[in-house]
């Protein structure tokens, strides 16, 4: 089989493999807390927000400038948590195959 040949199926194979496991990324969640868990994010590792949590007792009207804080502090962490493992899945699927331009 030529070079080309090679490489285009190699490639069609990555392909495959991201389809897969952007599929399993996008079931896969994370959770993260803050405010001693008065507030919990729930992510899916597709880069979105499946769920966000907050225990009553933390809804003082007075508080609610700390309650945003707790949820904006939350939702970052569990989207990072996500990502990290968005990465990594998919730095298995191209490991080994070097493109310019690719990623």
């Amino acid at each position: 089989m030529s070079s080309i040949g090679k490489l285009m199926k190699q490639a069609a194979k990555m392909q495959q493999q991201m389809e897969q496991i952007q599929a399993q990324l996008a079931a896969r969640t994370v959770e993260a807390t803050s405010g001693g868990g008065a507030v919990k994010v729930l992510a899916k590792c597709d880069g979105t927000i499946a769920a966000i949590k907050i225990d009553p007792q933390a809804l003082n009207p007075a508080d609610a400038q700390m309650v945003e804080d707790m949820i904006l502090t939350a939702a970052n962490q569990a989207l990072n948590q996500a990502k990290e493992i968005s990465n990594a899945e998919m730095g298995k699927a191209t490991a080994g195959f070097s493109l310019p331009g690719l990623m």
